[in-house]
């Protein structure tokens, strides 16, 4: 027989990376992401959120809310992906 192959591992990209979020909840419910840990430890401030609507992930799979942020200088996306009832947050890796 073959062997049992679990299709979650065909869902999950290379390109997705889920990133530790210091964030603030506003009284109307809104997430503010402040700050994010990046897979190699290192830390970066938010300094600006461009945009937040839904949208897809089209490089690394997955959909929520997009953020459009600005570190230092440069824009990039992070997601806020709701599973479960429990969000993640994660970035595409470049």
């Amino acid at each position: 027989m073959g062997e049992i192959v679990d299709y979650k591992d065909y869902m999950e990209s290379d390109d997705k990376v889920y990133v530790d979020v210091t964030e603030i909840r506003q009284k109307d419910g809104k997430l503010i992401p402040m700050s994010f840990i990046w897979e190699d430890g290192n830390s970066y401030d938010i300094d600006r959120i461009i945009d937040i609507r839904r949208a897809a992930s089209l490089k690394a799979g997955g959909a929520g809310l997009r953020y459009t942020i600005r570190v230092k200088n440069r824009d990039t996306f992070m997601f806020l992906e709701e599973d479960s009832g429990v969000g993640k947050w994660f970035m595409e890796r470049r």
